[in-house]
């Protein structure tokens, strides 16, 4: 008795506290409320119908059974949708009363009763995250969007069995999570009906219908079935091989290291126009961008690494988040740090000409830096009160600074530890949750490290090292390297990490190793024969993570002869390091671009010479005046013509293009930029797609003014394929040489209708806040912050980011900087989620306003 006492008391406590002071029920799902359902619900199942329409509202019935542990509290399920949406709902068989509540349909205490339950919706379903136009329509419902589209319980540690059943328009065809058992074709209408899942958490539940076209292969033994849009043959033929055998082989490789054969019944995949992300790991039925995975004639090599990355990287969450998935969100960069991790061992050797630890260097690195030196830095694992809220723990951190941690971890324990301690992760949770603490309790039982301790400063605090080095004498003569930890985590810890420490001597390594840092000072013995140094580099490859500020001496050497050093990683690792003094303030940025402007005329690694371009077009426009920008121009420009022109690989070719077309502004340029745009013949044999055309098109209407409107209507004519004709329409407004039409279109984007595609969107926001009409759009940056909030409720997960990067991205002047910090300033309670987003995104605007 007194044990049933305690358990009714819990549970009104857990409940309550997912309320408001006044007793209402919060919006989106409370931890506490989450704590609750997993303490009380098992053995969930969904049986879902929707009858799809093109444009009108979706009749649609869910059918929910399951396991009641205990019925003293209100039954809280989340929808949200409008509260008309709701039509009936009734409990085991029978009509039940209920009230709608923030979000939630909640069934009193009253009607319930332990033991098996049968909720019956008959509904609406939400248009929020169902993506829908004419011709086509999708989900998308990471991380608590399903809400939005049908009653559920919306949390990742409620994993449930789905069954699913769609009527579709005419002329439409459907995949979904589970492999169609039934279609049935009544009155030009289709009906669905798809095979019952393993248990799978909602976010990873999916479907996507429309006038696609199916294709099915069995590749090594494997049937997997493709759905695309696509409509150039040649674009469908040059890449179909690669995007299945890809997939085999991800698929493959993962069964080999985990010991798990692929835990799910089908493996199929749909590639989307302009769909948000590169790609989103639905089980059983993969959603990927088209433009990620079919790829132009002129595509690199490392843009084919990078799709052979994304496929990797999807697959393997299979096993790392599908599987295996996260108890909460404040997790979910453990699926994505495995994703990638995985991804990158996959692919390597299919790209053995690709130098693989520069790659992850500059995949990661600068992209990590670039969020985790700014204000709105953050840990890799986040608190989380609410998953309404789990969209902004998404960034960078996760993608790009997590991996070079689990190298880390991977280098510290051995390849074999790591490996052997995720199988037993993946066999221990499978079809399961568990958190990152299981993974450490595991790989710490086999270790002599202290994990945990490590994990602390790495994984649950914020910030980057910061380390000072000074190569002298001590007492004894010896030349000693001493590393000092400048900065401390925000619990006054220092952060252990591996550094590859590099000394060079009349333009040759004379000294290399391996060094842990641990504390605050580390010292390093260097050969007594070494009596001088051109430069040293206290991180010299890709290992090691953080600011390693240079000493004068190897500043002044790197910035006047980095371009001869030998070594590619060790090229890589040094333009890194005088990049971020840049960044820092501790660079002039003249100094820096003449360094940018000597590499590039010499620079021949692919890896390196697509970094090197990225830093000139930041440097360019965003460090550099529009006084300082013409005097550089016409050389910059011939560097980069001159490598068009040579005689060199398309790939190379096609990266000195795209980045001469972003910063061209002499005549000369433009004039034969716009020939290319009037023949249509290519760049110097080298054959360009329609969206390259697009593209061309966007940025000769920007720097043509009086030209734009016919150079923008001749594309527009020229393009076949329906999906890119409706995006360059969208886009056409934003490059309009009328004020008032950028104004128009700029309004209509406070329309949450206005804002879909989001790439659209985004693609018009980046062209308006273009650095050639800063001017004209700095009046866009104060109502764009105030949209922030209700984009982060209603847009996808990258989207708030996005928005505010676009939105800064044409910007260097002092009083864009003061609308960013003035707007913060007279928000003192504004969300600390959201000014961390524009702290990230506004951080080079902040630094170099002048």
């Amino acid at each position: 008795m007194k044990t049933a006492l305690l358990t009714f008391c819990i549970f009104t406590m857990l409940f309550a506290s997912g309320t408001t002071s006044k007793g209402q029920i919060q919006r989106g799902v409370s931890f506490e409320l989450a704590t609750q359902r997993k303490a009380a619900i098992s053995n969930l199942r969904y049986d879902l119908f929707l009858e799809l329409q093109k444009a009108d509202p979706i009749p649609s019935a869910v059918t929910i059974q399951f396991d009641l542990a205990q019925s003293d509290t209100p039954l809280v399920l989340d929808f949200n949708a409008p509260k008309d949406n709701v039509q009936t709902v009734s409990l085991n068989g029978e009509p039940v009363d209920y009230k709608i509540e923030s979000g939630h349909i909640v069934i009193p205490a009253s009607k319930l009763s332990d033991g098996k339950q049968i909720v019956k919706i008959d509904f609406v379903a939400g248009d929020q995250s169902l993506n829908r136009n004419e011709k086509f329509l999708y989900t998308l419902l990471v991380p608590d969007r399903a809400s939005t589209v049908f009653p559920c319980f919306d949390q990742p540690d409620l994993k449930a069995k789905f069954g699913l059943k769609l009527t579709l328009p005419a002329g439409w065809i459907a995949s979904g999570n589970g492999a169609i058992e039934s279609e049935e074709v009544i009155d030009e209408r289709t009906h669905v009906q798809f095979a019952t899942t393993k248990p799978i958490s909602t976010y990873l539940f999916a479907f996507a219908a429309g006038e696609f076209k199916r294709v099915t292969r069995e590749v090594e033994g494997r049937t997997m079935t493709m759905l695309h849009r696509e409509t150039d043959e040649a674009t469908i033929e040059r890449n179909i091989d690669d995007i299945f055998a890809i997939h085999a082989l991800s698929l493959d490789w993962m069964e080999e290291y985990t010991g798990i054969e692929y835990p799910f019944a089908k493996f199929d995949f749909v590639l989307i126009p302009s769909f948000q992300y590169g790609g989103m790991e639905h089980i059983g039925n993969i959603f990927y961008n088209a433009n990620s995975l079919f790829l132009a004639q002129s595509a690199t090599k490392d843009q084919k690494l990078g799709r052979a990355s994304l496929i990797a990287h999807e697959t393997a969450h299979m096993w790392f988040g599908n599987l295996v998935t996260m108890k909460w969100f404040d997790d979910v960069w453990l699926k994505e740090v495995f994703a990638n991790f995985m991804a990158a061992k996959i692919v390597h050797p299919s790209f053995p000409t690709i130098n693989h630890d520069l790659g992850f260097m500059l995949k990661h690195h600068p992209s990590a830096y670039g969020e985790d030196r700014t204000g709105g830095t953050y840990p890799i694992q986040q608190e989380l009160d609410n998953l309404k809220n789990a969209g902004t723990l998404y960034g960078r951190i996760i993608y790009q600074k997590a991996p070079i941690v689990m190298r880390q971890l991977e280098t510290m324990i051995g390849a074999g530890e790591l490996k052997n301690g995720l199988r037993k992760y993946l066999t221990e949770f499978r079809f399961d949750n568990a958190v990152w603490d299981d993974l450490i309790d595991i790989l710490d039982a086999k270790s002599d490290i202290d994990l945990k301790q490590w994990s602390a400063a790495w994984v649950k605090e914020a910030g980057t090292p910061e380390v000072e080095s000074l190569l002298s004498n001590t007492a004894t003569k010896k030349n000693v390297l001493v590393l000092k930890q400048t900065r401390k985590t925000p619990n006054e810890k220092f952060w252990s990490q591996q550094v590859d420490v590099k000394v060079f001597a009349e333009g040759k390594a004379v000294f290399e190793t391996r060094a842990m840092i641990d504390g605050e000072s580390t010292e390093i013995a260097i050969p007594e024969s070494l009596s001088d140094y051109d430069f040293y580099l206290a991180n010299g490859s890709e290992l090691g993570y953080g600011y390693f500020r240079l000493d004068e001496k190897s500043k002044t050497w790197l910035t006047a002869n980095i371009h001869t050093i030998e070594d590619d990683v060790t090229r890589g690792a040094a333009w890194l390091a005088l990049y971020e003094t840049l960044i820092r303030g501790e660079l002039e940025a003249g100094q820096f671009l003449n360094a940018l402007t000597l590499g590039l005329k010499t620079e021949t690694e692919p890896l390196n010479r697509q970094n090197l371009l990225g830093q000139m077009e930041t440097v360019f426009w965003k460090f550099l005046p529009p006084s300082a920008r013409t005097k550089v121009a016409p050389e910059i420009e011939a560097t980069l013509w001159s490598w068009v022109d040579a005689e060199i690989d398309n790939d190379a070719r096609s990266a000195y293009y795209k980045s001469l077309l972003k910063v061209a502004l002499t005549e000369k340029s433009l004039d034969r930029l716009g020939e290319i745009f009037d023949s249509q013949s290519g760049v110097n044999g080298m054959e360009l797609a329609e969206a390259d055309y697009m593209t061309l098109a966007f940025e000769l209407a920007i720097r043509k003014p009086t030209e734009s409107a016919t150079i923008l209507n001749t594309q527009l004519e020229r393009l076949v394929n329906e999906d890119r004709k409706n995006r360059f329409a969208f886009v056409m407004p934003a490059l309009s040489a009328e004020q008032s039409v950028r104004d128009e279109f700029f309004v209509s984007l406070k329309k949450l209708e206005n804002r879909r595609p989001e790439r659209w969107a985004l693609d018009g926001v980046t062209y308006l806040h273009h650095p050639l009409r800063a001017a004209e759009s700095e009046k866009y940056i104060l109502p764009s912050l105030e949209l922030l909030e209700e984009i982060q409720t209603t847009g996808d997960i990258f989207f708030p980011k996005r928005w505010l990067v676009a939105t800064f991205s044409g910007h260097r002047n002092k009083a864009a900087a003061e609308t960013v910090t003035q707007f913060l300033e007279a928000r003192p309670d504004y969300s600390f989620r959201l000014k961390n987003k524009i702290l990230q995104a506004a951080d080079l605007l902040l630094k170099v306003a002048e």
